[in-house]
């Protein structure tokens, strides 16, 4: 059950209030089974035999109370061991008019008007199987434990130059081992509480020189299973196994300070460690370009749950409450549970294989509950979800050591939760010695073989997830482009792609039958030229389908400074035939019969850019580039001041705007000189300096601005319109309903920041600021971030729009006045302020919709309910006229033969 359907059903409770049935209802608005509740109220579950008290098993101790007692009872309830020993998550008491609970396992606590349940639901979702996240990155320990092993990594790599020798490797290896050993000794995992830190700083010397011995010996013993003639302050440490000390290695050399930083490492409480954020805290440790925001570069769990939820954990729970009353079902799906592989081709330090195995480990336990519920259990159960289920690959050593170390933590917090939860039936088999980690893999996930790391065999339910690394073109370094070249090999443009393409290549690759991807990726794979280049490869004309995706959001790591990258996330899998897509937003889940390489729901079709418009509409071309590199450029006090002391100058000077400019209402000039007024204008001093140090600029510029030295005064593209022009700023925040566009006259110069139409119909501004359009920018166009980014080979040339008659163009060009108008009422405002959304003037806001309406039945008569059905809409369009474009492209070459 999610969280949505969980609120209604709260609300709905609230709303038909029931003193007698208020628990039960409580309970089964949480998803708890009728069948558990019917044997609740008759007494089978009810563990207490107090009147008025219900103590229902590992779920909750509920009691009826007295007006101005339920603090005082509350106190009580929650000191009381006989009712504890049955693990209620809640203590719950009222009177009906308050209520006040507290969780038992976090203490959080909740004091509250009964009837104001609805609007606290998410206090009690621990019932549905849903924690609550808190956010990692603000947890102490996990900070404290990343700084202090960064200053004891930094003092061992000054006192240990050769270090790096092996490239890190032993170093890595070291790390992780010590982590190993701080954890151990606080989670019960060796036998004495703190015993690795006090044996060593009972038996090293305070000068630390003898601490790397004492570490290679410990470490040795840790894997050895007979210590029986060891020294004994090491006969008590066990056999670890699993790989960890299997190697030996030689410890780095420690000074004093190294050896105190470490028993400050010890004394930390490393139980309340997160594994599954961790790893990647601890490898900022090791990576210098990392260390600006230590402990803050890794992937958050509510991002990590946008993944793992719609690709497999949501079909899990939905089978789980769909079979809640059969156990035999329940057992099946335990046994589906089992045999999963989870697999993250780009797995850093584990995060998603450790959340994956998490919310797989706490739907079991969720499942054996209700089995329980359903036929209590006699003999004890342990957890069937294994680590060996889990696989990745990591290109760094150290993220690779970190993520199998990790997942051995998760194992172990898990093993205790599971024991906790199920605590009259649940068993957890000794940690050690360690049995096998996850299948992690080091090396180049692009140029393996996926299949190496997790082999497919027939049947086998694989779920690939993850976040691959995001380079655009410009940033990719010598090996990435290889990568992409090696991949991609006997394609063509594939230069241009984001890195991150090279797994979803490789990904629909590997997929067949019950296997799946969902992959976070950067959006400009699903944006502009990208689109073509890289989806007719991975959808293979229809083999391979998007059967979900979380389009463009800000995927944030919480790292200090940081914005945040804008990515989507995309699910594919082997075509399946009335698969129900689903497409989840902010607010909601959209049901899509089909998703597009756009992501949204839409016939699959790519965009691709063209030179000329597939419409009939006139040529929209860049804006005047300078290069200059400002000389030909002025202020508004620059101008003034010139053309106050050299009033001939203002025939050499015209206003320029760039999208900015325009946007924001700033006001810039230039110098825009003819050929044959050259001679009059150098007569100015000002302007002769000027067009001298821009001479001077492109004399020493590339080889382009080499060609421009004998027009220094000129821009070095100038395009005037006859009569008008209207202006495109290239960019423009997502934030706005309409990109503002504008009519300009004859004389402003519009630079390379914005597109520009040269004397066009006034009817074109409708269309290119209609409402049509701009669905159509939103979809196929590339982004800056999450900003528009309009580009006249994608959005512009691509729009289709129909023929229209002189008529319509006249209806339109009146509604495109009334626009006009609209803001001249308000021309001490900027287009920043008339168009933003939540300031909006309520005329300008009527003019454009009116506008819209007049666009919209260019295309059809029936009014377009939502953005998807106007882009649905336009998809086909496109189609049709891109048939027909190259149908004529076929009859004027049939021709040219023939003549």
């Amino acid at each position: 059950m999610n969280t949505s359907q969980i609120e209604k059903n709260v609300i709905a409770l609230v709303e038909n209030f029931n003193k007698e049935e208020f628990v039960f209802d409580l309970l089964k608005a949480y998803g708890i089974s009728k069948t558990s509740i019917t044997r609740l109220k008759k007494g089978d579950f009810n563990l207490s035999k107090v009147e008025g008290e219900i103590l229902y098993k590992s779920k909750m101790l509920f009691k009826e109370v007295e007006s101005g007692t339920l603090l005082t009872v509350i106190d009580d309830l929650t000191k009381e061991p006989e009712a504890l020993k049955h693990n209620p998550r809640f203590v719950i008491v009222t009177d009906y008019k308050t209520l006040v609970a507290k969780d038992i396992r976090t203490g959080a606590a909740l004091d509250i008007p009964i009837l104001e349940i609805h609007k606290h639901f998410s206090f009690f979702l621990p019932w549905a199987g849903q924690e609550k996240y808190s956010q990692k990155n603000e947890n102490y320990a996990d900070r404290k434990a990343s700084y202090k092993m960064a200053k004891l990594y930094d003092i061992l790599v000054t006192e240990n130059p050769n270090i790096y020798d092996d490239g890190g490797h032993n170093l890595n290896i070291f790390l992780s081992r010590l982590l190993f050993c701080f954890f151990a000794e606080d989670t019960d995992i060796f036998p004495i509480e703190g015993m690795f830190t006090d044996t060593l700083a009972q038996h090293t010397k305070e000068d630390g020189s003898d601490v790397n011995t004492f570490l290679d010996r410990l470490f040795k013993v840790l894997n050895t299973k007979d210590n029986s003639k060891e020294a004994s302050h090491f006969r008590e440490f066990p056999y670890v196994n699993g790989g960890l000390f299997r190697d030996t290695i030689v410890s780095p050399q420690f000074t004093r300070e190294a050896r105190k930083i470490i028993l400050e490492c010890g004394d930390l409480d490393w139980s309340e460690i997160n594994p599954d954020i961790f790893g990647s805290m601890i490898q900022a440790v090791v990576n210098p370009a990392y260390r600006s925001g230590l402990g803050m570069h890794y992937t958050s769990v509510p991002n990590i749950m946008k993944v793992i939820e719609p690709l497999f954990l949501n079909e899990l729970y939905d089978e789980f409450e769909k079979h809640k009353e059969n156990p035999k079902k329940l057992r099946q799906l335990i046994y589906r549970i089992s045999k999963l592989k989870i697999f993250d081709p780009a797995c850093g330090s584990g995060n998603f294989l450790i959340i994956a195995y998490k919310e797989l480990r706490k739907l079991e336990i969720k499942i054996w509950r209700q089995i329980n519920d359903l036929e209590p259990q006699y003999s004890f159960v342990f957890t069937e979800v294994k680590l060996s289920q889990f696989y990745g690959i990591e290109l760094d050593d150290f993220a690779h050591e970190m993520a199998i170390l990790s997942l051995w933590l998760a194992e172990h917090q898990m093993n205790k939760i599971f024991v906790d939860e199920l605590f009259d039936f649940g068993r957890a088999k000794p940690i050690l010695p360690l049995k096998e980690a996850g299948h992690i893999t080091q090396g180049n996930a692009t140029r393996l073989n996926w299949e190496d790391t997790c082999p497919k065999n027939d049947g086998d339910e694989i779920y690939i997830l993850g976040n691959p690394p995001y380079a655009g073109q410009k940033k990719q370094d010598k090996i990435q482009k290889e990568d992409l070249k090696l991949l991609f090999k006997g394609k063509t443009n594939y230069k241009t792609l984001d890195y991150v393409s090279c797994w979803f290549y490789k990904g629909s690759n590997y997929l067949e039958g019950n296997i799946k991807m969902g992959l976070v990726s950067t959006n400009s794979i699903c944006q502009g030229n990208q689109v073509g280049l890289l989806w007719p490869s991975v959808l293979k004309t229809g083999n391979v389908e998007i059967f979900f995706a979380v389009p463009n959001f800000k995927w944030t790591n919480n790292a200090k400074g940081n914005a945040g990258v804008t990515c989507s996330i995309i699910g594919l899998q082997r075509t399946i035939k009335n698969f129900q897509k689903l497409i989840y937003t902010d607010r909601n889940v959209i049901k899509a019969s089909n998703i597009n390489a756009y992501l949204t729901d839409g016939i699959d079709i790519i965009v691709q850019k063209r030179m000329t418009a597939l419409s009939a509409l006139p040529k929209m071309v860049s804006g005047n580039m300078a290069l200059d590199d400002g000389h030909l450029m002025l202020t508004e006090k620059e101008k003034n001041d010139i053309v106050n002391q050299y009033p001939d100058s203002e025939v050499y000077i015209r206003e320029t705007t760039g999208a900015n400019e325009f946007i924001k209402g700033l006001k810039r000039y230039c110098l825009w000189i003819e050929d044959d007024e050259l001679e009059d204008a150098l007569e100015i001093p000002f302007i002769k300096n000027r067009v001298e140090s821009c001479k001077k600029f492109r004399e020493n510029g590339g080889e382009v601005a080499r060609t421009l030295v004998d027009r220094a005064h000129q821009f070095r593209y100038r395009h005037q319109p006859v009569n008008s022009q209207i202006i495109i700023p290239l960019t423009s925040s997502e934030r706005r309903d309409y990109i503002p566009m504008g009519f300009l006259g004859e004389k402003v110069v519009i630079q390379q920041s914005a597109q520009v139409l040269y004397d066009p119909e006034p009817f074109v501004f409708g269309v290119i600021t209609s409402r049509m359009h701009m669905v159509w920018i939103d979809a196929v166009g590339g982004k800056l971030e999450t900003r528009y980014s309009y580009s006249v080979g994608i959005c512009y040339n691509t729009f289709p729009f129909p023929e229209i008659t002189q008529k319509q163009k006249e209806q339109i060009t009146l509604h495109v006045f009334e626009v006009l108008e609209e803001r001249e009422k308000y021309s001490d405002k900027t287009m920043a302020q008339l168009y933003d959304p939540d300031k909006m003037p309520k005329g300008l806001k009527e003019a454009h919709h009116q506008l819209d309406l007049a666009i919209e039945r260019c295309y059809r008569l029936k009014p377009f309910e939502s953005d998807t059905e106007r882009l649905e809409y336009l998809f086909k369009e496109y189609e049709k006229m891109i048939n027909k474009d190259t149908l004529l492209e076929k009859t004027k070459k049939k021709r040219k033969k023939k003549a």
